[in-house]
């Protein structure tokens, strides 16, 4: 199965919610949304919508930037499933590089 389409599951699973469910959010019948999610090849504007029902957002991440994203969010979730919750100030300082110039050191350039 397509890496995308696992994580369209997951994430419909962390949310409780059933194929049939997807139909109210996002107005395709459990037999549309079965057949996209089992071995689908969605266009974009429908990628938009099911993010949208799932509460999520669809991203492009430089690959040389996929590390940094994913430490980022394995260490938000980790803090989160022991009870604490990340303050504001703890997820701003991880993120500070990634957000204020994601493309930072993309181009050989850039030092």
């Amino acid at each position: 199965m397509h890496p995308l389409l696992n994580q369209l599951k997951k994430r419909r699973k962390q949310l409780g919610l059933k194929q049939i469910d997807m139909m109210m959010r996002i107005g395709v019948s459990r037999q549309q949304y079965q057949r996209l999610e089992s071995k689908g090849n969605p266009r974009l504007d429908t990628l938009e919508l099911i993010a949208k029902g799932l509460n999520s957002e669809l991203m492009f991440i430089p690959k040389e930037k996929v590390n940094a994203v994913i430490a980022v969010l394995k260490n938000v979730e980790t803090e989160l499933e022991s009870g604490q919750k990340p303050s504001s100030q703890t997820i701003t300082n991880k993120t500070k590089n990634l957000s204020n110039d994601p493309w930072q050191n993309l181009l050989e350039d850039d030092q």
